[in-house]
Formats: structure tokens, sequence, C-alpha cells
């Protein structure tokens, strides 16, 4: 039985993760914890969860948990990560697995020491739909896979607009903006589809001036394999042109699909056009979270590692390097 510890009891928690500790078999969430003493007793009362404390160190060093999932911000990762490490508990890390490329490498390098399995939560590579994406381009439905196009634009929320902005898009706390928190699940997914991305070309600006960290980002990218891919970012437009899209070209057809709206995936080939649902789940990390419980306890294999966690996070750094150059 994996006995999970959780660190960082915040929203993401409350349903894409949480609950899902205790649905899946051979699996018990024991224990949550917040620095706010308060709000971890309410959460632990709303979730029936046996213990809360305020301290990281109660989680990690409680004898009744074995497993630990880091759900803070992704400024404080790599030392929740590592401590648990160095206890000797499997970690769950949310996504981005850490602020840069360096602290992952850290993380990984102390999970390879203390030979303790690392898991990030790129739930995507687990989710129904997307698996079902994978599938058709391994099995040819639109040909040889050519190139991949991303388009995600979102306008900016009312703090931001007001001078309030979250930490999402402080650079210290977040890594970046809401590049580093929405595109590292587009990315990820990708590195999934077609392996790892070898070089990466970008511009970087802020265009609205809302807060320090990036908000407009145009990158290409080449995979291993010689599949060539282009994003565009932009967090500042009107609500009217919001766009959640990722599309896929072969040879022999095209898969279109959204990352964040769960819109139907879409196969256009020589069969014609065909529409396939994308399950949305109650709890979006319940497949990934299930991988990873029976890697621990049989043996098998999760999808979402910290070497690709990891990858992920050499992505958007290299993507925004420039523009950070002269900030850090």
């Amino acid at each position: 039985m994996i006995k999970w510890g959780i660190i960082g009891c915040g929203k993401v928690t409350e349903v894409k993760s949480g609950p899902a500790f205790n649905k899946v078999k051979n699996s018990q969430l024991v224990a949550v914890m917040r620095r706010n003493a308060a709000l971890a007793e309410d959460y632990a009362r709303r979730h029936n969860v046996p213990k809360f404390y305020s301290d990281a160190n109660q989680v990690i060093n409680d004898p009744e948990i074995n497993a630990i999932y880091v759900a803070t911000p992704p400024g404080s990762h790599a030392e929740y990560a590592i401590r648990s490490i160095k206890a000797g508990k499997p970690v769950y890390i949310e996504k981005p697995m850490a602020v840069n490329y360096a602290e992952c490498q850290k993380i990984n390098e102390a999970s390879e020491k203390y030979k303790v399995p690392v898991f990030v939560a790129y739930y995507r590579r687990a989710l129904p739909g997307f698996v079902r994406v994978k599938e058709m381009v391994s099995n040819g439905a639109i040909g040889k896979a050519r190139f991949v196009q991303l388009q995600l634009f979102k306008s900016p929320s009312a703090d931001e607009k007001s001078g309030k902005p979250s930490w999402r898009v402080d650079p210290d706390i977040s890594g970046g903006g809401h590049f580093f928190d929405l595109a590292s699940h587009q990315l990820d997914y990708l590195d999934f589809l077609f392996g790892p991305i070898q070089r990466v070309q970008s511009v970087v600006l802020n265009q609205a001036g809302l807060y320090e960290a990036e908000d407009f980002i145009s990158a290409g990218f080449i995979f291993g394999n010689n599949i060539a891919g282009a994003g565009t970012w932009c967090f500042s437009t009107s609500p009217d042109g919001d766009r959640d899209t990722i599309e896929i070209f072969g040879d022999k057809g095209m898969i279109r699909f959204s990352c964040f709206s769960f819109e139907p995936i879409v196969l256009l080939n020589e069969n014609g056009r065909q529409e396939f649902v994308n399950e949305r789940p109650e709890n979006v990390q319940f497949y990934l979270i299930g991988q990873i419980v029976k890697a621990l306890t049989e043996g098998s294999t999760a999808v979402s590692t910290g070497l690709t966690g990891a990858r992920t996070s050499w992505v958007m750094d290299e993507v925004v390097k420039e523009y950070y150059k002269d900030k850090r």
C-alpha cells in the first residue's frame, strides 16, 4: 500500500489530484501539509484525511507515509523533493518540475544517488484522449508526421489588469510567466509523442507590461526524428482571441485537438473526417497516479518521470534564455 503525504494542499489538489490518491487501488492519502495550519486542518476535514501538518518535515518524517506529493509553487519543488528523496520516499512533483533545468538536474542527481524514484505531474501522458492521439500518430493514421503547430492565446486576468498579478507570473517562484505554467503541459506532451526536442529558436517579449515575466512567445523547434514544430503563446489578447489548439500534420492527414479545453479530437485523412471524444475525468491526475502506484508496488513503468520532466524544463529554459539573460 502506498501511503501518501501531500506538501502544499492548495487549489490544484482540491479536485485535479488530491481525491485520486484514495481512488487508486493500493493507494491512500494519509496526511496533508500547509504552512497555515487552519487551512491544512480544513482540507483534511473536507477530504477525510487522517492527519494534517503545518511543517513539511513532519510529513517527510512521518513513519506511516512512504511517498510524497509536492504540490507547492515551483520555487520550492527542488527543496522538498530532495528532502523527501534523502528520507528514502518516492516523490511525485507538480509541474513544472522546478523553476529551471538546473534544479531539475539536482533532483535527478539525488534520485540516482539515493535510488529513490521521481515522477512529475504531466498527466496528459496518461489521459485516454491524449493516449489515443499518440496511438493515431504511431499507427500511421496521418502517415509520416511532418510538423506540429501549437497556439495558446489567453486574455489577462482581472487581478493582472489591476496590478495584482499572482505568483504564477513571478519568475522567482514559477520560473517564468504563464508560459511555464501552461506551455509546459503542451511541450511535455510533444516529448511524449515525438521524443526529446533537440533545438529551439524563439522570440520572447513582454507586450502588455502587466508584470515582469514574458507574455508573448514564438518558438520553433526540431525533434530528433526531423519532425518540426512551431508554437505561439500570447497572454495579453482580447477574450475574443482566446485559442487553444494543437495540430499535427502528416503526409497523409492531420489531427487537431486542444490541450486544456478537451474539445473533440479531429482526424482528417483519406477516410474523411472523424471526431473522437476527449474524456476529461473528474480527477485528471487519476490515470497517472494509478501508473505511479503500480510502478511503486509492482515495478511497472510510469510515463512521466524526473528524466522526462527535466527535458521539458530544458526546452522552456532554452525558449526564454535570451529574455531573462539580463534580468536574473
